[in-house]
């Protein structure tokens, strides 16, 4: 929930944030991540058996990677796709990795080796202390597949897959709760690109198929922006099976103020997409208009279905085409781009169950790999989501703030007519175990501190930089993390071009 009050630039900002005004809780899924077979993300990002400088593990796995997501506590990685999925049959990458094929891969016409797979995948997790989330191939993929895939996955019984399973050393079951209906299902890059009506067909029938092998899953449904007519149209016909509606959205500009304002535009998709699941849930349960078939075995659904927004970033395509692989290198305007996405998922947590920035490592990651395989490097992206994942968690308070708002251009231009762009932006949260209100403040200016009156707050660690473009991107880390004090008396300066996380006991 934002509240915020539009002041003249010459008058002093304030923020306002109380313990008692609580919105909702923060699902610590916001934090997830993604991994796909693109690029360098997998080979070479979080699988490099041949590794020369003793960094992988016995699995092949990079252990300066794992360590990285241990520090952020990534809850859940979203897997193998992304547009890989939609030509990827699970059964290439099972079994004895000399015995499995490779493939044409036709999202980003490279070729597949299949070296990584399901029970890889699931060891990782495991290693990393993850949620495994897996996207099924709607695009090539058959229904038959997909339920072989959820019986491989999540069955203990004495049948054909879930036997595979054990045939493959894996005696017990993985039981992956989070599975998605489809990747992308409606854009023309798509192989098999699907009109709305034949998604929501589609869809509608594996998620009752997929119920009916396993209730317990938790499914997806594919999306688009939030603001689309698909979005309308599939959560009407497909609420009955729907726990999750998937959003996607990238940001960027060149202009600075343009690139860290761009996000505003995922918290108008969220409070659109929310109105849109209000009204599918409200459609098919009232009983005034719910249809029959929602009393189908007597599971009609009790409450409505949160929004996973399981692909977010700063991207510019023309810095990073997915065709070469997608890696950005990544300045501290879009750090504070960044910082400003995270501040709209706190402020909008009552409507998000799940969110996976993309991607976890080397494809728009915040973490690179050395090419010589000689390292990791934090890129700035790594600091304020590091920040926000150790310590926005708990309960999002209710924060209020005043402040100047940049008049110019935005992107995309829309934003200018429907969202308001303050100097500052604002998010705050509680931590009821050890009873600290964080507040985490964004100064999107490039040039101007802002002096601001604040309540009770006594002490702060700033993320900050020298210049709007430096990066960390050649392994020199110039945008990084400073810890000060401050006597809580008076006003509190926010740095020019910088991200401000102040603590405080309650």
């Amino acid at each position: 929930m934002k509240s915020f009050t539009k002041i003249k630039n010459e008058e002093t900002p304030s923020i306002e944030v109380s313990p008692t005004r609580i919105i909702s809780d923060i699902d610590p899924m916001i934090y997830g991540g993604f991994l796909e077979h693109m690029g360098r993300c997998i080979y070479g990002g979080i699988y490099d058996p041949d590794n020369k400088h003793g960094l992988v593990d016995e699995n092949g796995f990079r252990t300066d990677v794992i360590e990285c997501l241990k520090e952020l506590k990534v809850p859940v990685l979203r897997y193998p796709g992304g547009n890989f999925v939609a030509t990827y049959h699970w059964m290439d990458g099972i079994g004895p990795r000399e015995k499995r094929p490779k493939r044409n891969e036709l999202a980003w016409l490279t070729e597949e080796s299949n070296a990584m797979g399901t029970d890889e995948f699931m060891k990782f997790c495991e290693i990393v202390g993850a949620e495994p989330y897996i996207a099924l191939n709607m695009g090539t993929g058959t229904l038959d597949e997909a339920l072989a895939w959820l019986e491989y996955c999540n069955s203990d019984k004495d049948t054909y897959y879930a036997n595979l399973r054990r045939a493959n050393g894996h005696e017990k079951p993985y039981n992956v709760k989070y599975w998605a209906l489809g990747n992308e299902t409606w854009g023309p890059w798509q192989v098999e690109q699907l009109s709305k009506e034949d998604y929501a067909k589609k869809a509608f029938q594996w998620g009752k198929a997929l119920k009916l092998l396993d209730p317990s899953i938790t499914l997806i449904l594919c999306g688009k922006t939030g603001y689309d007519d698909w979005d309308r149209y599939v959560l009407q016909e497909c609420i009955q099976y729907t726990d999750m509606h998937s959003i996607h959205l990238y940001t960027c500009a060149d202009d600075h103020l343009a690139n860290v304002t761009s996000p505003l535009s995922a918290e108008r998709a969220i409070e659109i997409t929310s109105s849109l699941i209000s009204l599918a849930f409200i459609n098919h349960t009232a009983s005034y208009t719910a249809p029959n078939s929602l009393n189908y075995n007597n599971k009609t659904r009790r409450q409505p279905p949160k929004i996973c927004f399981d692909e977010w970033n700063m991207w510019d395509e023309h810095k990073a085409p997915g065709h070469l692989g997608g890696e950005q290198a990544y300045d501290l305007s879009d750090a504070l781009g960044l910082a400003v996405w995270l501040n709209v998922f706190v402020r909008q947590s009552k409507h998000i169950g799940m969110a996976n920035i993309a991607q976890s490592v080397n494809v728009l990651g915040p973490l690179s790999t050395k090419r010589d395989g000689s390292g990791v490097v934090k890129q700035t992206l790594w600091w304020p989501l590091l920040l926000f994942c150790k310590y926005m968690r708990g309960k999002a308070l209710g924060v209020h703030w005043s402040a100047g708002t940049y008049e110019g251009k935005t992107r995309p231009e829309w934003i200018r007519d429907t969202e308001e762009t303050p100097w500052l932006d604002v998010s705050a949260a509680l931590d009821e175990e050890e009873k600290v209100v964080n507040l985490a403040v964004v100064n999107i200016s490039e040039d101007k501190d802002w002096a601001t009156d604040l309540r009770f707050v006594t002490g702060g660690s700033d993320g900050q930089g020298t210049n709007i473009r430096d990066t960390n991107f050649d392994g020199v880390q110039r945008i990084g993390v400073v810890e000060s004090k401050w006597d809580g008396k008076g006003q509190f300066t926010f740095p020019r071009h910088s991200f401000t996380l102040l603590r405080w006991k309650v």
